[in-house]
């Protein structure tokens, strides 16, 4: 065991006034709103791509991920960089990638560019969202005022994903799939100029190493794991490089635990997860969204492919799953400092997961307004738990590891949101091709229609089904129906999966986390005392062992 290192003194003490003060939270919170704007647009406007690209189910899922697993694999070392060369480098670094990417993907004519564009976006968002939770951390060393400010911080990650799908809606009606990164490139480009003006530089108290090894390693066990759901689903799960991609990522993720218990200055400390709390929030947060991006890929191919909504019609039927974070999140900022996050989490999850279940009653031709209803209990959910899983991660810990847990509490909810559409993709899929022959058994099709329908289907991916013209309007009809139906069919596991995955992220919260009220002092004191060993002659930080 290595010798307890002494704190390093900060670069720059917490900014006194609050103009300052103001002016850092507000830049924060467009960093990550930015980088969120096109993350459920893409999502919404898939069905377009898919046409204009000529692109399978796997392609639309690899153009989902591209964004998300870079983002996931890379955040703890963000964090670390923001951390060790200063936090607003990192942040300036993260947007002008994050730009890059946007130009990347405004000029693509392939899927193959869309994926690397949205790579480069994945990696600027690696680099914004640790910086700007650590930002804000740097600002608010006062719990309460914290957890105010994450939850604006988490409302404008929620403004971002709601107003995308609007603005991508307009955007593809009038002109080309290609300029919904538009919006996200000038605002981006703004807020880098204000910022490079506006921001003070930080740094963490503690000294920190890059960890290679640990870095390696997780990008190898994220990238097996979402490879092998996603090709899973279509080369079949017994697959020679489905189970290579398990085992790599089996193997990976073992590699990465062993060399982070050694490391002397670890990516992520495993003695993080000795705090319940802490472990609880990063488990819900992977459950929460694999559950809200999977079912927002869900419906929006849903909606797409079986009700033929435009891209517009798209972002306005899902703009609640979203829009409730923003229109509650100050609502649920001053909650948390009255009552327990850990009720308001539960509860969160216990209504996200009843609307999740409820999508059980949507069928072919469900309208608009029972499908509103539906997403806005889905919405509500997900709004009163966001903001109190983030706040409970970074407040179990002390006030020098907030950066750390906010990199390590944002790394699951990328690799959940990266498990989402690629398993709910997979579901689709299989799903729609199971019930598909017994629906057309039962439309009245001719033997002839009913085997030309199944194999363009079968062969061309599901998105074909959207498309069919058979040789009277009459069996178009009949195809199209039997093809809504087997959707539907489809669309019911995944909300099964979702609303199930949700409320076990309650059981898991209610177990590990709890619903009673606990001062910051207590819980500052618990978490100081799991960094703080007996006879200890001086902190220990993250990646100290002593």
């Amino acid at each position: 065991m290595s010798a307890i290192s002494p704190a390093t003194p900060s670069s720059a003490p917490p900014p006194s006034g609050s103009r300052h003060i103001t002016a850092t939270i507000v830049l924060a919170c467009m960093g990550v709103f930015v980088s969120y704007l096109p993350v459920v647009g893409v999502s919404v406007a898939l069905p377009v791509m898919q046409q204009a690209l000529d692109a399978s189910t796997t392609g639309l899922q690899w153009i989902t991920d591209a964004f998300i697993l870079p983002t996931a694999a890379l955040l703890l070392t963000c964090g670390m960089v923001g951390d060790l060369y200063g936090r607003k480098k990192t942040w300036l670094a993260g947007l002008a990638l994050f730009c890059l990417g946007c130009l990347v993907c405004l000029t693509a004519d392939g899927v193959v560019q869309v994926c690397v564009g949205q790579a480069f976006t994945g990696v600027g968002t690696a680099a914004l969202l640790p910086t700007t939770l650590a930002l804000i951390s740097h600002v608010c060393p006062d719990h309460h005022k914290r957890a105010r400010a994450i939850a604006l911080w988490t409302a404008s990650l929620g403004l971002g994903l709601t107003l995308g799908p609007l603005f991508n809606g307009v955007i593809v009606e009038h002109v080309s799939w290609r300029w919904i990164f538009l919006p996200a490139l000038v605002i981006g480009l703004v807020t880098v100029v204000v910022g490079a003006f506006v921001l003070t530089e930080s740094r963490a108290q503690r000294e920190r190493h890059l960890d290679i090894p640990g870095q390696l390693l997780a990008i190898v066990a994220i990238t097996g794991l979402v490879y092998g759901v996603i090709e899973g689903g279509g080369a079949g799960w017994d697959a020679a490089e489905v189970v290579i991609a398990f085992l790599v990522a089996a193997v990976g993720l073992l590699a990465f635990v062993l060399v982070e218990l050694r490391s002397p200055c670890p990516m992520l400390d495993m003695r993080l997860f000795t705090s319940s709390a802490f472990s609880g929030a990063a488990l819900v947060m992977a459950l929460t969204l694999f559950a809200q991006v999977g079912l927002v890929f869900a419906l929006s191919e849903y909606f797409g492919l079986v009700h033929h909504a435009s891209t517009w019609d798209i972002g306005v039927r899902l703009v609640a799953i979203n829009g409730f974070t923003v229109v509650l999140g100050p609502l649920v900022g001053r909650l948390m400092t009255r009552t327990s996050p850990g009720l308001l989490l539960v509860t969160g999850l216990v209504v996200g997961g009843i609307g999740a279940l409820c999508v059980n009653l949507f069928h072919a031709s469900t309208g608009t307004g029972e499908a509103a209803l539906v997403i806005a209990v889905l919405g509500v959910g997900i709004a009163l738990a966001i903001a109190p899983i983030t706040t409970i991660a970074v407040n179990s810990l002390p006030h020098r590891l907030a950066g750390t847990a906010g990199a390590a509490n944002s790394a699951l909810r990328q690799i959940g949101s990266a498990l989402g559409p690629a398993v709910f993709g997979v579901i689709l899929t299989n799903r729609t091709l199971d019930t598909l022959p017994g629906h057309l058994a039962r439309s009245g099709l001719s033997a002839a229609d009913q085997g030309q329908v199944d194999g363009l289907v079968s062969h061309v991916g599901i998105q074909a089904g959207a498309f069919l013209h058979l040789k009277t309007p009459e069996a178009t009809g009949r195809a199209q129906a039997a093809y809504g139906a087997s959707f539907t069919d489809a669309l019911h596991t995944c909300a099964l999966v979702g609303g199930i995955g949700m409320l076990v992220a309650a059981v898991v919260a209610l177990v590990l986390i709890g619903v009673r009220t606990r001062s910051a002092q207590r819980t500052g004191g618990a978490a100081e005392a799991m960094t703080h060993p007996a006879g200890a002659t001086g902190p220990v930080a993250a990646g100290e062992v002593s």
